[in-house]
């Protein structure tokens, strides 16, 4: 089977589909991965392709924000999506799969798909896009608004309205043109795979049957090691560990003093990973008990920590989680604030904190609370090893149908 898997944003949009790209590819099937430029990730032994976008330069050279996204809209934002939006059309083309897998990103998918007669399936890290009255969608509605949960997954859709005209000037050099372009952009795909743990996402029962909640796309790299001296820190008690990922808006002094602060005050070190600069260790709370790193490998740290605090991406969620360790979440936007309610809904840590709230005092109780979960995020953490997500993505994909 040949498959093209498109992906499009930071980090944590292509480690997943790099790890089913992994796996795909050793069940013998042909892939080819489309990526932003720049992507921060091992794409070693894999099909890999360019999609014309570099996410990562835009990040952070601006941060991540919504504010941005309009600032720069017209300069980097805009003229970036255009190329990707083309690019993914473009690869479509030269590669002529038997199905498209793709990042809600990739708008152009869908249309390429359906112009070859080929499947499109929608993968979603955060169900931002398959409507539910269970909860709203992430990122757009903070609270449960009942009956009306259900609207709020319109918003959504709205990137297509936005981008209509980069759409159809992409599709333009389909076979047959642009025709139906937005039409095929918004119709519901073959299938969508949404790439969460039942354990901390449960299957709204108002899904559609074509959605299927896989599990975390989890695929831990052989040759992946801890730096002797993160090792040796790791091994040597218990620590909290602290990482805001790409989160850099407000003061990362601050935050690094109360991270600090707060593990001191229950005995323990500090590994502080610094990211795309969301935490900074000042001089005064310098000492042998904290250690700072740019990043780590979460897979193989996270397990030794005691408890960990981070912003709630989604894909930190799922690795501490797997790692069986409490957490306390301090979300800073889009579905950050989902994850964090759904860790605390699930026993594993207490109420998101407020990044604006962020004090030693606040972070200390906090932190107390998520050392009080510990069992039961070390029993969570032992059913989400024992999911395989990968495999059951690609039981779908390979059970799909040759036409749409």
């Amino acid at each position: 089977m040949r498959l093209l898997l498109l992906t499009s944003g930071t980090r944590g949009d292509v480690e997943p589909f790099a790890a089913l790209a992994h796996r795909a590819t050793a069940a013998g099937h042909e892939v080819r991965l489309g990526v932003p430029e720049n992507p921060g990730v091992d794409l070693a032994g894999l099909d890999a392709v360019g999609l014309d976008v570099d996410f990562h330069r835009l990040v952070a050279e601006h941060g991540i924000s919504p504010w941005t996204a309009v600032r720069y809209f017209r300069r980097e934002v805009g003229p970036g999506m255009r190329r990707m939006l083309a690019a993914a059309v473009r690869e479509t083309l030269a590669f002529r799969p038997d199905a498209v897998v793709h990042h809600a990103k990739v708008l152009t998918a869908p249309a390429a798909a359906r112009a070859l007669g080929v499947p499109h399936v929608l993968v979603e890290a955060v169900p931002v896009l398959t409507p539910t009255g269970e909860f709203p969608a992430p990122g757009v509605v903070h609270r449960d608004l009942g009956p009306l949960n259900r609207s709020t997954y319109a918003v959504g859709r709205g990137a297509t309205r936005m981008f209509r005209r980069d759409l159809l000037r992409a599709c333009a050099s389909l076979p047959g043109g642009n025709t139906g372009a937005v039409a095929a952009a918004l119709a519901p795909p073959t299938a969508t795979l949404v790439a969460a743990s039942p354990q901390l996402l449960a299957r709204p029962a108002d899904w559609p049957a074509s959605v299927h909640l896989t599990g975390a796309w989890h695929d831990s790299s052989p040759g992946a090691a801890l730096e002797p001296a993160v090792e040796d820190f790791a091994r040597s008690g218990p620590f909290l560990l602290a990482i805001f990922g790409s989160m850099a808006a407000g003061d990362p002094l601050a935050r690094g003093r109360a991270v600090v602060g707060a593990a001191r005050a229950h005995g323990l070190r500090t590994l502080l990973l610094t990211g795309w600069g969301g935490l900074a260790l000042s001089e005064d709370c310098a000492g042998p008990d904290v250690l700072v790193r740019a990043g780590a490998p979460l897979d193989l740290l996270a397990p030794h920590a005691a408890a960990a605090v981070h912003h709630g991406g989604a894909g930190t969620v799922h690795a501490v989680a797997r790692a069986g360790v409490p957490a306390v979440v301090v979300p800073f936007l889009a579905d950050q604030p989902f994850w964090g309610r759904q860790v605390h809904a699930r026993g594993l840590g207490p109420a998101p904190l407020s990044r604006r709230r962020l004090t030693t005092t606040a972070l200390t109780a906090a932190v107390g609370e998520a050392l009080g979960c510990r069992r039961r995020a070390q029993e969570v953490g032992e059913r989400i090893r024992q999911e395989d997500g990968l495999a059951a993505a690609l039981a779908v994909l390979e059970d799909l149908p040759a036409h749409p």
